[in-house]
């Protein structure tokens, strides 16, 4: 008698409580889905706006996690103000969560506002021939935490975007074309004229080479021993280390065959005998 007593309290109490609250869960409820749908209609509208602007992929898909996420989080603490629970704690107790997650992803998130500036700023994109953290490569993938480079022997190296962003970052396709600077040295008994003739008769016969902004040949130093002619041409930069490895061989054959020497170091020594 006395459960069945207990149970009609309860229910006279729970029933006028629940129907109370009802219209508050089915607003939140309602809220959450028509917030969701236009979350998503945003975040379209959003994509295609940068679509337009011709941002960089990755970016696209940055600026649209990072804008999912945010209004995500607004829902749902216009959710849970609709429910009568205190925004004001509840948004503290989200500052404080993300600052206690802060401090033990420091480096992640050091690597995620790197990838930020990195795609924001386009130092380099996919495809670039690039030099980061002293690592030579062909930029495969911009990711939000790290960069993917293949290097020249075929090795994939992934560099946190943190120290990219703020090292030294080398763009070596930024540009259209690219100049090759050699050093070649000749005896100090050859003929410097006829040497600077040889050099620039490979420079004339190799179409590769761009004619603006002009070659040089010059004599820049006399060595311990050799003269040593400077070397330098511009050629399209898609095209630099073809002409770069042919240049070497061309105008060793070409000193070869009007029989101007390449000297190696060499030291005289002089004896003296002591009487």
């Amino acid at each position: 008698m006395d459960d069945l007593f207990n149970l009609d309290i309860l229910f006279q109490t729970a029933v006028p409580l629940l129907m109370s609250y009802l219209p508050l869960v089915v607003l939140a409820i309602v809220t959450y889905f028509i917030g969701t749908s236009l979350i998503k209609w945003a975040i379209n509208l959003l994509s295609a706006q940068c679509k337009k602007m011709d941002m960089e992929p990755s970016l696209q898909g940055f600026i649209a996690s990072v804008g999912t996420v945010s209004l995500k989080v607004l829902l749902v603490i216009s959710v849970v103000g609709i429910l009568g629970v205190e925004t004001t704690s509840f948004i503290a107790i989200l500052g404080a969560a993300g600052l206690a997650v802060g401090l033990a992803f420091q480096n992640s998130l050091g690597n995620f506002a790197g990838s930020f500036l990195i795609l924001a700023f386009k130092p380099f994109k996919t495809g670039d021939l690039v030099e980061l953290d002293g690592r030579l490569g062909v930029v495969n993938e911009i990711q939000m935490f790290c960069t993917i480079i293949t290097t020249p022997d075929n090795k994939t190296v992934i560099l946190p975007n943190g120290p990219v962003a703020n090292g030294t970052i080398v763009n070596l396709s930024h540009e259209a074309i690219k100049r090759i600077d050699l050093t070649f040295g000749i005896g100090y008994s050859d003929n410097i004229a006829e040497a600077k003739k040889a050099l620039q008769r490979v420079i004339d016969a190799d179409t590769r080479i761009l004619k603006e902004p002009g070659s040089t040949v010059a004599v820049s130093s006399l060595g311990d021993s050799s003269v040593n002619f400077v070397f330098r041409v511009w050629v399209k930069t898609e095209e630099y280390w073809d002409v770069y490895f042919s240049m070497m061989e061309q105008v060793k054959l070409e000193l070869d065959r009007k029989e101007i020497s390449i000297p190696f170091p060499q030291r005289d020594v002089h004896l003296f005998q002591m009487s």
